[in-house]
């Protein structure tokens, strides 16, 4: 049997399909009358097994891409409500899942539906297979599959999405322009094995490596976005970017932290990365500053959020929404140094911003197609309530400044908490929400549960009896409350009698599934192919040093290398006053932003993520490993510095920066003085692409204006006239040009 696919952007991909292939049914046995109220355009979601724990589960924060039965319980369907209420199980009409109450061979659990822009067809994650017997232990993954037939009374058709990574879990899928799909994906970085599974920064715990490309026609792969510790459920907004949240936590071990008391975790380090590494008796790590005890006048640091990030689909000009920040978003947080009475502690109360409603994460982000720009999300804890909370909103137009991001509270501030075992909820808590999809008609709707305690099993591991209970509801604003809350749901309960092993014990169930991840099957305009562009300052150094830009990109290619470009790191935003903001180059660029201490910066000290964490100890360690910065080591050929700390490229007279750097790996750096000893110390990890060239005007972008209330600096940055000289006085860069040979390096020379 062969089936076939297409987009409209003209691939179109044979599917030979065996003979075991799933038997389609007559939609009209797997289809419901209408309930509920009429909305504007169908709704796929899905229904899930509903899982009562909330750690590295199908419901959780992170690590919530595991197939296991245990984690991801099976039984669930890929579902479609119709305006008139009227509910088709598309997957069983498609010949998937299982009608029986015992979930064996054919055993599905489905997640993540996207819709493409002609509303026609969606992708989705399913996993297939679950245990037979006790004891039995299967190995299934998560794959991507696209759906089509979603109009009412069309026939719906499955197909596996073809040359996708097989022995991985790939998930949250979603179409950009040019036929790509972008999902996330546990694969390692580079493919290697024996570094599989990537380990989160915090628990240690697996998780997925980040964003990743697939060109389903030819199978061409590629990393957009190497999260140490996670990417979570991306989408392709009206503007063309893909909006996701990410896990940023670049701070020092905390399980190594705790080995040196004496936890016990087995924390190590291994030499490099290679699969034949030495196991060090060492757990030493370099950057950031420690989280406890600190060098003399340096506060611990600690870093854990859920913040929104955006990259074009090609993987360039990667950074969070507009640039926006802790300052813009957070409650509070330290200064870096604790003898600086220019440095202060940031408090959201007296920062003076704009934004009156702090967040400290933000997940499920869906943009409003009735106000473009506009995004809601979820505020919700790390643990405890399978990922549900408050609902937000927050503007984000690519034009707007971070620092006049505010955020709106959707529902009322208390569905934000937790409310524990024997209290009583506050008279406003009227649940957690998740997976908020705001309408096309200005109408929202939300996964709900009226549950406000920490999840838990009131059941057994047998009989499970959990507490949260998704429904999809749409919600209604209450005026005397000045908050929307669960209204009317939109079907009328999915209740299943389900059994499987787990393995080793027969898990019984008869109750309703959850309602999740729903989104709007409707026509919408097709994004713009977004894509990077160099500015006018960057450009004329260039054309100043007789490089062709394009041929310039062609070498970082072929070396797998990006570049980095800022044109004066003495400033930084106005907002920040908790790292040092009164910066120095000796004899050139200086910027303050009051009176006191002036901190000479000399050198820009790169670090690469470098996956050599080991736990479980050296004798028998688990697989996989942590990524840990380390000192740039990778040959990305810089202008030398000699006398500057490993790592680091100097800075120009004029406060500029230009260094190349390792493509498609987890990058960070800090600003040192002519010592070595850290000044400025960055807060993310960023990943670039091979050619990129990415340029930032200050190395603390600024929002609106710097310490000094000036603008955007526009110089043409020294350091890039510094780096094009030392590229072309290399040698014929015979593996960089070998597709353009000697030609290609005379026409970028001009030689």
């Amino acid at each position: 049997m062969r089936l076939r696919f297409s987009n409209a952007n003209g691939f179109r991909i044979a599917l030979t399909l065996a003979l075991v292939a799933p038997t389609a049914l007559p939609a009209a046995t797997l289809c419901t009358a209408g309930t509920g109220p009429t909305l504007p355009n169908p709704i796929l979601f899905v229904a899930q097994f509903p899982i009562a724990g909330d750690f590295a589960t199908i419901g959780s924060t992170f690590a919530n891409h595991f197939p296991q039965v245990s984690r991801a319980g099976r039984g669930g369907d890929l579902y479609v409500r119709y305006p008139d209420g009227t509910l088709c199980n598309l997957t069983r009409e498609a010949g998937y899942g299982s009608a029986a109450v015992f979930q064996g061979a054919n055993a599905i659990a489905v997640r993540d539906p996207s819709v493409y822009w002609d509303g026609t067809r969606a992708l989705f994650s399913m996993v297939i297979g679950a245990p037979t017997e006790r004891y039995q232990v299967t190995s299934q993954r998560w794959q991507l599959y696209e759906v089509t037939g979603l109009g009412q009374g069309q026939p719906a058709a499955i197909a596996k999405v073809p040359n996708q990574p097989a022995s991985y879990n790939n998930l949250t899928p979603l179409y950009v322009p040019g036929g790509r799909i972008v999902f996330t994906s546990d694969r390692p970085r580079d493919g290697s094995l024996h570094l599989y599974p990537q380990h989160d920064e915090y628990e240690s715990t697996p998780t997925n490596t980040g964003l990743w490309s697939l060109d389903p026609a030819t199978g061409e792969l590629a990393l957009l976005d190497h999260a140490p510790s996670g990417d979570f459920t991306p989408i392709l907004d009206s503007f063309g970017r893909v909006i996701f949240t990410r896990w940023d936590h670049l701070q020092r071990d905390q399980q190594a932290d705790a080995d040196a008391e004496g936890a016990g975790y087995g924390t190590f380090n291994y030499a490099d990365e290679s699969a034949g590494a030495a196991r060090l008796a060492s757990r030493e790590e370099v950057f950031p500053e420690p989280r406890g005890d600190s060098p003399p006048n340096v506060n611990g640091h600690r870093f854990n959020h859920f913040f929104p990030w955006q990259v074009n689909p090609d993987g360039t000009d990667a950074e969070t929404l507009n640039h926006v920040g802790r300052h813009e978003l957070h409650e509070y947080f330290a200064q870096s140094f604790d003898d600086d009475p220019s440095l202060d502690e940031f408090i959201d109360d007296v920062s003076g911003r704009a934004n009156a409603n702090e967040i400290e994460n933000l997940f499920q982000i869906e943009e409003d197609p009735a106000a473009l720009g506009t995004y809601f999300g979820v505020e919700a804890p790390e643990f405890g309530t399978h990922a549900s909370g408050q609902i937000v909103r927050l503007p984000g137009d690519p034009a707007l400044p971070a620092d006049q991001m505010a955020v709106t509270y959707v529902t009322h501030p208390a569905t934000a908490t937790i409310v524990a075992d024997g209290a009583t909820p506050p008279a406003a808590h009227s649940g957690h929400y998740r997976d908020p999809l705001p309408l096309s008609n200005g109408a929202l709707v939300a996964s709900h549960a009226f549950e406000t305690r920490y999840a838990a099993n009131e059941g057994t591991r047998n009989a499970p009896s959990p507490r949260y209970h998704f429904r999809l509801r749409r919600l209604a604003f209450d005026a005397g409350l000045g908050y929307w809350e669960a209204g009317v749901a939109l079907t009328p309960g999915l209740v299943r009698s389900i059994q499987y092993w787990d393995p080793d014990e027969l898990v019984s169930y008869d109750g309703p599934l959850w309602e999740l991840s729903p989104v709007e099957v409707r026509a919408r305009p097709q994004p713009p192919a977004r894509t990077s562009s160099l500015p006018a300052p960057e450009a004329q150094v260039f054309a100043e040093q007789g490089v062709d830009v394009e041929a310039f990109r062609d070498d970082l290619r072929d070396r797998g290398l990006a570049l980095i470009v800022s044109r004066d790191v003495t400033t930084r935003d106005a907002a920040d006053r908790q790292q040092p903001f009164n910066l120095a180059v000796a004899g050139g660029a200086q910027t303050t932003g009051d009176g006191g201490t002036v901190y000479g910066v000399a050198y820009l000290q790169l670090f690469q993520g470098d996956q050599i964490r080991g736990i479980g100890g050296t004798a028998s360690p688990d697989p996989g490993r942590r990524v840990l910065a380390q000192f740039l080591h990778d040959d990305a050929d810089n202008p030398p510095a000699p006398s500057g700390p490993p790592g680091s490229v100097a800075l120009g007279v004029d406060g500029s920066l230009a260094a190349l750097v390792p493509a498609r790996r987890a990058m960070t750096w800090q600003l040192t003085d002519a010592a070595g000893a850290p000044v400025v110390r960055e807060r993310y990890w960023l990943t670039f692409q091979p050619g990129e060239i990415r340029v930032c005007a200050s190395c603390h972008g600024l929002n609106s204006v710097d310490q000094a209330g000036q603008p955007h600096p526009v110089n043409a940055p020294a350091a890039l006239r510094t780096l094009l000289a030392f590229w072309k006085s290399r040698p014929l860069f015979a593996d960089g040009f070998e597709s353009g040979g000697v030609s290609a390096w005379t026409t970028a020379v001009g030689d």
